[in-house]
């Protein structure tokens, strides 16, 4: 089950959390749709190359990355989107495009969007396309201590 490592990482924590199952979905906002889910909640996880390393940028389903915004924000000199071949092989437990935004189980930066720390709960893909874990937004935080910062695009 591709969710074990972040359930068992989370259990070792004793944070509360919630598993929702949906229909197999690939958008975030299929996922959204089919858990039943405002998109706003809906965390998805887009990987990105800041000055050549990989990263996480966290944001809600229903917005995109503002490049310019998270380049300022991580005082790079450039950040782009990366292709799957350049990370599919760092999440060996999870489907592509899936993975939790746990970066600091990989090893590597994660960047949120403030917009997200608005909120009580947050949900997010837990390594499959079928399967959401929902948790508290301070939990979240207080596990990964990603960079809050402002990247969307308005």
């Amino acid at each position: 089950m591709p969710a074990q490592k972040l359930k068992d990482f989370l259990d070792r924590h004793n944070i509360k959390y919630v598993t929702i199952s949906h229909s197999f979905a690939y958008t975030a906002q299929e996922i959204a749709a089919s858990a039943h889910v405002a998109g706003k909640e809906l965390a998805k996880t887009v990987m990105v190359k800041i000055d050549d390393k990989m990263a996480m940028a966290v944001l809600p389903a229903s917005h995109k990355v503002n490049f310019d915004l998270l380049k300022r924000a991580a005082g790079a000199s450039k950040v782009e989107l990366a292709n799957e071949q350049e990370f599919r092989d760092m999440f060996p437990e999870s489907e592509v495009g899936a993975m939790p935004p746990f970066g600091n189980l990989y090893g590597m930066e994660v960047f949120v969007d403030e917009i997200l720390s608005q909120d009580e709960e947050i949900a997010f893909n837990a390594g499959s396309h079928t399967e959401l874990i929902k948790l508290a937004y301070s939990d979240f935080e207080s596990l990964v201590k990603p960079k809050a910062t402002k990247f969307v695009a308005s």
